[in-house]
């Protein structure tokens, strides 16, 4: 059994969200730029190089991508073999959340009543954390900051066996087509298949931190993702919604078994920022 300090997961997870904010990924970026020489509309192109160059300033400066910092969400590979000492882990995660936001003077965004008081907890936190415990004796960590821009956008079909691929496909262009330019495109799309109603959300939502250009294993629904990449791309909303043939960069489908009478489709949308980090302790 491997012990495992709680402020040791503080550290990491304070680390991470500074680094997610201040930098994409090599592969996002990369997608940019070939996304940026392939656009055939020349005020889609300006668009994309004021996205890059803004993604490059960051980087340098140390600064937020973007001004909606993003709710602090977390997919956490737990080894079975590691004992967390010290503090406690759900507490240990929301300081190292807490200690990223303050520190890197990155907006605070959660209230803690969605309804009524929406009186701001002023420290981004609590966390929204998903853990799933493996094998071995180390932790995973991914952060998403997540945006609301894109997040509002998201949505969920219970659609039946039925519907079949060209169901799911139909749900999710007509899904990217209401959005228009709310989520801040070109963006990732993640979808999750199957499972049930929450369980085809959360795997939706993870998809999006799936490195750009990499398809799922199974070669139906690599397919699928470039048939719906096509099409979404085919709708003309373009760069920052000013038209352009660069709706969106990637399309990340991950998939569940379900009941047979169902079958759940969550899209979840991400803005072209993407923002992800992930480490092993």
């Amino acid at each position: 059994m491997r012990k495992m300090e709680a402020n040791e997961i503080s550290k990491k997870v304070k680390s991470l969200f500074l680094k997610a904010n201040f930098q994409i990924g090599k592969d996002v970026l990369a997608a940019l730029e070939r996304a940026f020489k392939q656009e055939k509309s020349k005020v889609g192109q300006d668009a994309l190089k004021m996205i890059i160059d803004n993604h490059r300033l960051a980087a340098a400066e140390e600064l937020a991508i973007c001004q909606d910092t993003g709710l602090a969400v977390l997919f956490i590979e737990v080894g079975q073999d590691v004992c967390i000492i010290n503090g406690d882990y759900v507490e240990a995660i929301n300081k190292g959340v807490e200690e990223a936001y303050r520190e890197g003077y990155l907006r605070k965004s959660v209230v803690a009543d969605p309804v009524f008081d929406r009186k701001n907890t002023t420290t981004n936190t609590p966390a929204f954390i998903y853990t799933d415990i493996v094998p071995g004796d180390k932790i995973k960590i991914t952060v998403l900051p997540k945006g609301f821009g894109s997040e509002n956008m998201s949505a969920l079909a219970m659609l039946t066996a039925a519907h079949g691929a060209k169901g799911i496909l139909d749900f999710l262009v007509a899904t990217v087509r209401k959005a228009g330019p709310n989520p801040c495109p070109p963006t990732v799309i993640g979808v999750g298949i199957g499972g049930t109603a929450d369980q085809a959300m959360v795997i939706a939502k993870k998809a999006t931190a799936r490195p750009l250009g990499e398809h799922n294993a199974n070669p139906r629904y690599a397919q699928l993702e470039e048939e719906a990449l096509a099409r979404i791309n085919q709708l003309g909303i373009g760069p920052a919604g000013l038209g352009g043939n660069t709706t969106a960069l990637a399309v990340h489908i991950d998939y569940l078994p379900t009941h047979i009478a169902g079958m759940p489709v969550a899209v979840n949308v991400c803005c072209h920022a993407a923002r992800h980090a992930s480490a092993e302790l």
